[in-house]
């Protein structure tokens, strides 16, 4: 585990500018491939993409991040950045004495992913336009925090159990979500039963095996579509097991919001 000692003040790249009463504004740029190596700060985060796609890993899980979507990390909190198609990052960084003194949600104890409204996205985007009118920021920093308290958007979370039995097997999944994987194979691998599987999955992952493997398999959809230009949705489809391109572009809608054919064109 690398923790930074620095102070938020001299992070280094990209444009940094504090407000004064304890929120740091950051912009960066990372190409794809990039992988920023787990650590944690002092400071909670609010992690938003404006271009690209990124996976974000802490101990309870793994997000896929699209730029409709921004993480929030709470301070202190391990955590991993994958940079799946070249990100333009705009991360908000929170010092715990600012957090204090505001009105806010339990949510924000934990990370989790939000669906970024129209509103929040032009707030964010507002912060990094050159304008650095004190109140005006103040304003667009609440604002920002105040959309945070909508529910949390975990459709892109693919959780990780804990259990070592169970994890063996996610991690079986995981390394091969395209394969056509029975659970009474699986649980053979990692020495127990389906049916001790099954419920392992349901009370780790509060998902069923079906729909954790369904949610693995659109994850690499996700990576895929962001990672490679011209992708032939129904070659991806057939590769991921589907047995027609609208049953595929039906499970991806319920996790992404958008069609396969509509994320590629956005991304």
């Amino acid at each position: 585990m690398r923790i930074a000692e620095t102070p938020i003040t001299a992070i280094r790249g990209g444009s940094h500018r504090a407000t004064g009463d304890g929120v740091h504004l950051v912009a960066r740029h990372y190409r794809r491939g990039v992988r920023l190596d787990t650590h944690m700060h002092r400071e909670a985060q609010l992690v938003y993409a404006a271009r690209g796609t990124m996976q974000v890993t802490t101990p309870k899980g793994r997000w896929l991040v699209p730029p409709d979507r921004a993480v929030w990390v709470p301070a202190r909190l391990e955590h991993s950045i994958d940079v799946l198609a070249d990100i333009d990052l705009r991360t908000l960084y929170f010092d715990l004495a600012w957090l204090s003194r505001e009105a806010r949600s339990a949510s924000l104890d934990a990370e989790f992913v939000v669906r970024v409204s129209r509103l929040l996205q032009e707030a964010i985007l507002a912060l990094f336009d050159g304008r650095n009118n004190p109140g005006r920021t103040e304003l667009l920093v609440r604002l920002a925090v105040l959309e945070l308290h909508h529910a949390e958007d975990a459709t892109t979370f693919i959780p990780l159990p804990q259990e070592p039995r169970c994890r063996r097997a996610a991690d079986i999944v995981l390394r091969d979500p395209t394969a056509a994987h029975e659970i009474e194979t699986l649980a053979r691998q990692v020495g127990t039963s389906a049916r001790t599987l099954s419920r392992l999955f349901s009370s780790e992952t509060q998902l069923s095996f079906k729909s954790w493997c369904q949610r693995a398999r659109i994850a690499t959809a996700i990576e895929q579509l962001s990672m490679e230009a011209n992708v032939s949705v129904k070659q991806l489809a057939a590769d991921l097991g589907y047995a027609s391109v609208p049953a595929f572009s039906h499970a991806f809608r319920q996790v992404t919001g958008k069609t396969p054919t509509e994320f590629a064109e956005a991304k």
